[in-house]
């Protein structure tokens, strides 16, 4: 199962604090509810795990990730994640993010992932994958924002008065409970679509 999804976050923080944040992998990764590094095996090699937390029940996904290239001058990164859980699941994604200054001091986070999944996780189909997909994105993008608005230096931002609470505010945790909902909700939207 594949799913393509081409995004866009505005981020109410500069161009360079939003590069450093892109431009760190470790700090990149910790974007991402659930995600962590566990060991940086070079410049442009990862091993990391997600997990998903459903009630009481946890789903851990560990894999590899592989910065292929970082333009500087561009603000963009590309890189390859790829992980399995013990149940037999693959995942792989391929992501490209770019900054891009906008003129009232924030940047726009333009993002296009390429989404493959086997096993389990596939037979949910690919409108439901890109619904999940889509929520967890946000996750992603709203702590990419609190990380780089706590990044920028105090006035220097038309979001500088949200500097201080920006810390307390991120998603830590992949939230299970809410990507469960959204397959309820897109799986009796298209059984009663269908039934229309």
């Amino acid at each position: 199962m594949q799913v393509t999804l081409d995004k866009s976050y505005p981020i109410k923080a500069p161009l360079d604090a939003c590069w450093g944040v892109l431009s760190d992998i470790t700090e990149l990764a910790t974007c991402m509810p659930g995600a962590a590094i566990t060991e940086k095996v070079d410049d442009k090699n990862y091993k990391g795990s997600v997990k998903v937390k459903v009630g009481p029940a946890v789903a851990a996904f560990a894999g590899d990730i592989e910065v292929i290239s970082v333009d500087v001058p561009m603000r963009s990164l590309v890189m390859m994640g790829k992980g399995s859980d013990k149940g037999g699941s693959t995942a792989s994604m391929q992501l490209t993010a770019t900054l891009q200054a906008e003129p009232d001091g924030t940047t726009v986070l333009l993002g296009k992932a390429d989404v493959i999944v086997n096993g389990k996780f596939a037979q949910f189909g690919g409108r439901m994958m890109t619904s999940v997909s889509d929520m967890i994105l946000e996750q992603f993008a709203g702590n990419f924002e609190i990380k780089a608005i706590a990044a920028t230096p105090v006035g220097s931002s038309p979001s500088a008065t949200l500097h201080a609470e920006a810390t307390n505010q991120a998603v830590t945790e992949l939230n299970g409970l809410a990507i469960v909902w959204m397959l309820i909700k897109d799986f009796f939207g298209r059984l009663f679509g269908r039934k229309s």
